[in-house]
């Protein structure tokens, strides 16, 4: 059981996210549950709590500087240390009247799926790095989707939220790069394709099979592989 580490799991009130931060909080972590909306993320603090575990929310909007500053701010000040981050926090964009169809691709949709999704990733993780690296163990968690690797193309066409993935997937193996010399280990995974609103809840697969993938990096030994995509099966192709 390990005790006294935080973790920060963004879009943690629901899903995927909460069930990384459930499973984080089960090892004895600390877990700053990171979400917008206020009800929601004291509803999953309140019943993380009713589980034995210790947790605490982050008002965490991952499109703004200003509110992943306030974050990294809340977390040192409650706990004065952080262990893991998990980016998880993601969106699939819109795919009304040809959104995401590539001749017809919004860009505007395509614009704010980033925003999230790739920016999001980069803005949360170096308001972090100071956190993170004071760390015996860091680990950095990147939740993509097998739809952004370039060899399999799986799922329909959806020409902002696939590329995406391939972003946060490269901006994985950059981060690991420039980290390869410290404690801090990134990766990213893939959980699959869970029941969550997500998906429209379209899955037999749960949020709890999802999350493990993600836990066994969260979790990974120092020797751990670095700037990997992986699932459950292994190393997902690019």
């Amino acid at each position: 059981m390990i005790t006294n580490q935080t973790a920060l799991v963004t879009g943690a009130n629901k899903g995927i996210g909460y069930a990384i931060a459930r499973g984080l909080g089960k090892e004895g972590f600390t877990v700053a549950v990171g979400a917008r909306d206020e009800q929601k993320r004291e509803t999953a603090i309140r019943s993380l709590h009713a589980e034995g575990i210790e947790a605490f929310g982050v008002a965490l909007d991952v499109s703004s500087d200003v509110s992943v500053a306030a974050a990294a701010e809340i977390i040192e000040r409650t706990t004065g240390r952080l262990d893991v981050l998990v980016n998880n926090a993601g969106i699939a964009g819109r795919t009304d009247a040809g959104a995401q169809i590539p001749s017809t691709l919004n860009l505007d949709v395509l614009r704010t799926v980033l925003e999230t999704n790739v920016f999001g990733v980069i803005r949360v993780t170096n308001a972090m790095l100071p956190l993170l690296r004071q760390a015996d163990s860091a680990r950095i968690v990147n939740i993509s989707s097998n739809m952004g690797s370039l060899t399999l193309q799986t799922g329909p066409q959806m020409a902002a939220y696939a590329p995406s993935k391939t972003m946060v997937n490269s901006i994985t193996a950059q981060y690991a790069r420039e980290l390869e010399d410290t404690s801090v280990i990134v990766n990213a995974v893939c959980p699959g394709y869970v029941a969550t609103d997500f998906t429209g809840f379209a899955s037999p697969r749960s949020a709890e099979q999802g999350a493990v993938i993600a836990l066994r990096f969260a979790l990974a030994p120092d020797d751990a592989p670095r700037g990997g995509f992986w699932d459950d099966a292994g190393p997902v192709p690019w």
